[in-house]
């Protein structure tokens, strides 16, 4: 049986360098805590967890004077500044480059609407990790839109500033954008910003493709990454057998009957390490190499 690992799947640069400074963190012998699941991986929140890492939340800050949190890359609202300091928390931020840019937008588009009375309008997943950190940015007051039905929440007869969560759909976003257009007062009071991180949102048309080349999908990803459920909403767009598992553990014998060849893909959140162990798992469970 042929099993092959997408070279593309794995983690995004963003997840890498926030890795990477919570294992450099970690080897100083000392705790590190993060805020809130460093990644969207059970797998691999365990693997850092056995080394040392702590995952908290805001409630614990009052108990972490003088300890080191680690700042994930989705990234977090002002107000998470002001909380560490107050608390005299040393603060490791692992914002990922495309979050943190996004949120200077943000704040810029926050101040231009508000000098003409306009709105600011996110395009993202209400309660992520990554739209609270955004919404800090405008202190609160950006109108969160998760599909076109939002759109009710917004006054048209008002200036709009639209920006995108950096994992969003570039289709949805492109119909978001042209509702809003469609029935804006003045379309020429609507500044549109495309902030989509294309490193993610490639990665769809090419799971598309990848798919198609394969008798069976395995798709490895956490349960809590939205990114993952995207990415898997396009495995099996094309090709019916495709399966969502978090780890080897959860692979059924009876999906590879009759197949041939098996591709391993995965999420931005998901460990190249727990792709191959998956690959490997399926290639002993069916006796073949």
């Amino acid at each position: 049986m042929q099993v092959e690992i997408d070279k593309q799947s794995g983690f995004c640069f963003g997840v890498v360098t926030a890795i990477h400074k919570a294992e450099e963190s970690l080897s100083g012998g000392k705790p590190v805590f993060s805020l809130g699941d460093i990644v969207h991986n059970r797998v691999e929140v365990s693997r850092l967890e056995s080394e040392g890492l702590k995952t908290v939340s805001h409630a614990d800050f009052p108990r972490l004077r003088g300890e080191t949190v680690l700042i994930r890359a989705h990234g977090e609202p002002p107000s998470t500044y002001r909380q560490a300091e107050e608390h005299g928390i040393v603060l490791v931020d692992a914002t990922c480059p495309v979050v943190s840019k996004l949120q200077e937008r943000v704040k810029k588009a926050f101040e231009q609407m508000r000098a003409v009375q306009g709105q600011v309008v996110i395009l993202g997943k209400k309660g992520h990790a990554e739209v609270v950190g955004l919404a800090g940015q405008a202190e609160g007051q950006a109108i969160i839109i998760e599909n076109p039905a939002d759109l009710e929440q917004i006054d048209f007869a008002r200036p709009v500033y639209l920006l995108s969560q950096t994992t969003q759909s570039l289709a949805l976003f492109e119909a978001v954008k042209a509702e809003i257009l469609r029935r804006a007062a003045d379309p020429v009071q609507v500044v549109v910003n495309d902030t989509i991180c294309r490193q993610v949102s490639n990665r769809d048309p090419h799971l598309r493709n990848f798919s198609r080349q394969y008798d069976v999908i395995i798709f490895v990803s956490g349960k809590k990454s939205s990114n993952g459920k995207a990415l898997f909403a396009a495995c099996i767009e094309s090709n019916a057998r495709s399966y969502p598992v978090e780890d080897e553990q959860e692979l059924d014998p009876e999906w590879f009957t009759g197949a041939d060849s098996v591709g391993v893909c995965g999420a931005t959140s998901t460990p190249k390490w727990l792709m191959e162990r998956v690959a490997e798992h399926i290639r002993q469970m069916m006796g073949r190499t």
